[in-house]
């Protein structure tokens, strides 16, 4: 009866370890809902969805990493950097303003895949100091980030004048912004390039041998390496597909805010790593789901909307979004904490 009793006990903080967070969360939405109703419409579903949208495509970047048991803070200097360069290379044809005037329409893939592919070159390199120069991912990717803002700020004063770059080609902007009604529901193509993301992700991490890979470096990186995984392919590879999530979401970015700057990203990364630690994605490494990443990046999108929605003070918002981290991080803590004992 003492085992039983025990055993029930220990099933119970297993629980309340998991779910505190999203109980915590549930009520800062409870809070928000109870100062206004309107909240919950179809409406701000939209809304909150659509802005959410590209900050999927980040965390699922960055979790990736984070399984690794590594960490990017370059997130938000990439997605800036490929937005701006998008945007340069989609401005409509007879803009004033435009950058490169004598460069013809390009089709929209062009640009889009060209930019994923710089951001890749570049968390490749991230990836080769982490993973043969042994650099901690924190300084690697803290180095990465200023160097990224440096060659865009380069870009963007020398190349785009310093200005926004607007005038940007219907075609581009629709390729985030386009609309489909489903009665009285309002989807944006950004929602349905999240979620066919999202499906390639998870058919990484959950059907192909780098995903499996990719859980037992984070787990246990001696073990992986005694069992003949290849760390520092696997690790490359891991890196690559972050940085084509981060040059994806930087081209859709921009699209979706119709301008572009180099300031533009700033911080993404500090939403993308909270989104994927609320969702489950372990700090130590070695556990985090796909789906538990949306479900994060929801609910802090659910959390910001609501605070601007009710009138709440910018100041305030920035105090819930660190006890959200704070607390995701603590309640990770206990997890391994227990785990080991």
């Amino acid at each position: 009866m003492q085992k039983l009793i025990d055993k029930t006990r220990e099933n119970w903080h297993q629980f309340l370890l998991s779910s505190a967070i999203y109980f915590f969360m549930l009520v800062i939405v409870v809070v928000i809902v109870s100062r206004d109703v309107n909240f919950l419409s179809l409406n701000n579903l939209s809304i909150i969805l659509s802005q959410a949208a590209t900050r999927v495509i980040f965390a699922l970047g960055v979790g990736g990493i984070i399984v690794l048991g590594g960490t990017d803070l370059a997130v938000g200097r990439q997605v800036g950097l490929a937005a701006v360069v998008s945007a340069t290379l989609l401005q409509q044809l007879g803009h004033g303003r435009r950058v490169f005037p004598d460069l013809p329409e390009l089709p929209i893939i062009v640009p889009v895949a060209l930019v994923m592919v710089v951001c890749a070159i570049f968390s490749l390199i991230q990836g080769i100091v982490v993973s043969k120069l042994k650099v901690a991912p924190f300084i690697a990717s803290l180095g990465m980030s200023l160097v990224v803002y440096g060659v865009n700020s380069l870009y963007f004063n020398q190349i785009a004048g310093s200005s926004p770059i607007g005038g940007l080609d219907p075609r581009y902007t629709a390729f985030a912004q386009r609309n489909f009604m489903i009665g009285d529901f309002r989807l944006t193509m950004l929602v349905i390039h999240a979620v066919l993301f999202s499906l390639i992700i998870w058919f990484i991490w959950n059907k192909t041998v780098l995903g499996r890979n990719m859980y037992a470096i984070g787990g246990n990186t001696e073990a992986a390496k005694v069992s003949g995984v290849n760390i520092i392919r696997n690790m490359l590879l891991i890196y690559a597909i972050a940085g084509l999530a981060y040059g994806f979401g930087g081209a859709l970015e921009g699209a979706r805010t119709g301008s572009a700057t180099n300031t533009l990203g700033t911080a993404y990364e500090l939403d993308a790593i909270a989104a994927c630690v609320v969702g489950g994605v372990s700090m130590r490494g070695g556990v985090g789901r796909v789906g538990g990443i949306i479900v994060g990046v929801l609910l802090l999108q659910i959390i910001n909307y609501g605070l601007v929605f009710t009138g709440v003070s910018p100041d305030l918002q920035f105090i819930v979004k660190g006890v959200v981290i704070i607390f995701a991080v603590a309640i990770d803590t206990q997890k391994y904490v227990a785990k080991q004992n």
